[in-house]
């Protein structure tokens, strides 16, 4: 009598790790100090000792509390609220200029950020040395700036311009000079952007949403702050509703957005 044995092969199976996100923000505070009363001269402060007062006065002001924010690879995310809701301060924490009070702000991939204009550019330097400047400190080398350096010229319309100091620049030609190494230089994987639009010429305006409609579709993941809530549509599905440092409501672009014009009205 004859026997066979099978090999058991386990099952394949369907558990699938989460993809990575672009950017995750978990149980994210930031906190700042308003400062109601500083000691400003020895005088004063000797005093305030010997009254047993305190020589600072201050107290915390939260510009954001429990803010969660999962944003996927190649979203785009429009965040919208009234002025000093906290929609800069996000953006902020995720580019990594301010450091969260609490929580975790992650990011993975390589980022840009324009979020001030002039901010990282140097006002003595040209036009084309700030892109040099910009491309090292993004890790490129000189040849691989030298390669984009026309790109970002054509790009910024600038002309003899690009060969002067930034400080004489006009606020429309440091948005145009600092949109167009943010998108040509840094060849960005995820990509914030506050109210830049808002600054420049029409025509500077639509090649710029040109230009992000093209990264979007090519995979960028970009956010944006804008109170221009009728051009969001262009690059972004879903909007983040802020009030008071606060997450009021996420989701699908048009709903969110009808609903904080109806809260507006």
């Amino acid at each position: 009598m004859s026997s066979s044995s099978a090999t058991l092969q386990p099952s394949p199976s369907s558990y699938e790790a989460p993809a990575t996100p672009a950017v995750l923000c978990r149980g994210v505070e930031k906190r700042f100090h308003h400062y109601e009363h500083r000691t400003t001269s020895l005088r004063e402060l000797f005093i305030r000792v010997a009254r047993r007062r305190p020589i600072t006065v201050r107290r915390a002001v939260f510009t954001l509390r429990d803010f969660d924010l999962r944003v996927e690879r190649g979203e785009g995310v429009a965040l919208i609220g009234d002025n000093g809701c906290g929609k800069s301060t996000a953006l902020r924490l995720i580019a990594g200029v301010y450091r969260p009070t609490a929580g975790l702000v992650e990011t993975n991939g390589r980022l840009a950020a324009v979020i001030e204009l002039g901010v990282g550019f140097h006002p003595e330097l040209t036009g084309v040395e700030n892109v040099g400047l910009y491309g090292a400190v993004m890790g490129l080398s000189r040849r691989e700036v030298a390669a984009r350096r026309e790109e970002v010229e054509d790009f910024a319309e600038l002309g003899d311009f690009m060969r002067e100091p930034v400080k004489y620049y006009s606020s429309g030609m440091q948005a145009r000079l600092a949109f167009a190494v943010a998108v040509v230089c840094a060849s960005p994987e995820i990509l914030l952007l506050d109210e830049v639009l808002a600054v420049g010429d029409a025509g500077f305006q639509h090649k710029c949403r040109e230009r992000l409609r093209l990264l979007h579709e090519q995979g960028v993941t970009i956010i944006t702050v804008s109170h221009d809530l009728d051009s969001l549509g262009d690059i972004c599905r879903r909007a983040v509703w802020l009030e008071h440092g606060a997450m009021r409501m996420d989701g699908d672009l048009a709903t969110v957005v009808d609903a904080y014009r109806a809260a507006s009205a």
